[in-house]
């Protein structure tokens, strides 16, 4: 089959999936979902130790489908500590990208970056693009409810994941994630920036539910 006709069939997939049709406070909504199904897993739980000394989380879910090229599309949000130790508001982010290569199925992943420096932070805080692999350095994160003391060295982002469905050679590593600023305009009522939103300078009641999933 053509690849082109191939790409025109998974971009129509991947824009009626949940993913790409949720609203912004369906994100928020999700995003809390996904840190409570993560830590109601002992064994594979993101550490308390990791969760307190994070500077953000970013978390997003992401859709890929594919039969010989591949296609991928996702939605979520970042938040960053703030100077009283809380976190702050969500950010919109998003990333989506095709490719060709030995890949067949489908597959909804879950997603979580711990960011560990305030660099890291910084990055999703330009409105711009980050790659997650090569502006930042990743690791897959520690697992399991108790976690030895020292933490170093570490990589700027440790990454979580869980996924549902089957799919042949698929990673998040190298994809670009993006400020997502019309979905931000949208959820906060006017335009922000995204470094506004990080620094807990901007807040919406709406999104408490992130923040009791974050406590």
């Amino acid at each position: 089959m053509n690849r082109n006709i191939i790409l025109a069939v998974l971009v129509s997939l991947l824009s009626v999936s949940p993913a790409s049709a949720a609203t912004e406070q369906e994100v928020v909504n999700q995003s809390a979902r996904i840190l409570r199904r993560f830590q109601a897993m002992p064994e594979t739980a993101i550490p308390n130790r990791v969760l307190r000394q994070a500077e953000g989380l970013a978390i997003i879910t992401v859709v890929k489908i594919g039969f010989g090229l591949s296609g991928k599309g996702g939605q979520g949000v970042v938040v960053a500590r703030t100077p009283d130790g809380g976190w702050s508001d969500p950010s919109f982010i998003g990333t989506g990208g095709a490719g060709w290569g030995l890949q067949i199925g489908a597959q909804i992943t879950e997603f979580v970056f711990v960011l560990n420096t305030r660099e890291a932070v910084q990055a999703f805080s330009r409105d711009g693009n980050v790659t997650i692999g090569a502006d930042l350095s990743a690791a897959a994160g520690p697992v399991g409810r108790t976690l030895q003391a020292g933490l170093t060295p570490r990589a700027a982002v440790y990454t979580y994941s869980r996924s549902e469905g089957l799919f042949a050679g698929v990673s998040l590593e190298g994809a670009v994630i993006a400020t997502q600023k019309t979905a931000n305009t949208r959820y906060y009522g006017r335009p922000v920036r995204a470094s506004e939103i990080l620094q807990g300078r901007v807040r919406s009641r709406r999104a408490a539910v992130l923040r009791r999933a974050l406590r």
